[in-house]
């Protein structure tokens, strides 16, 4: 179960980093709700790891960290 949530929560990651390249309104409802689940946990990582050069590498080391926690379990 909690792998399956894992997975979901990837995928959301995923959708945000899409979501920032194809430029869509933060008033689609789509993009409110990912950035709601998953700009939390980004913010929290940008305070340690800040971007390089304009390059925001926080979704990678969250879905890197996604990725381990699964294989723990």
């Amino acid at each position: 179960m909690l792998s399956l949530v894992i997975d979901a929560y990837s995928l959301l990651v995923l959708a945000s980093v899409v979501l920032s390249w194809v430029q869509v309104s933060e008033e689609n409802p789509l993009r409110r709700v990912v950035d709601v689940a998953v700009e939390p946990v980004l913010a929290r990582i940008r305070k340690v790891i800040p971007s390089l050069g304009g390059l925001d590498f926080s979704p990678w080391v969250l879905l890197i960290g996604l990725h381990f926690l699964r294989r723990l379990l």
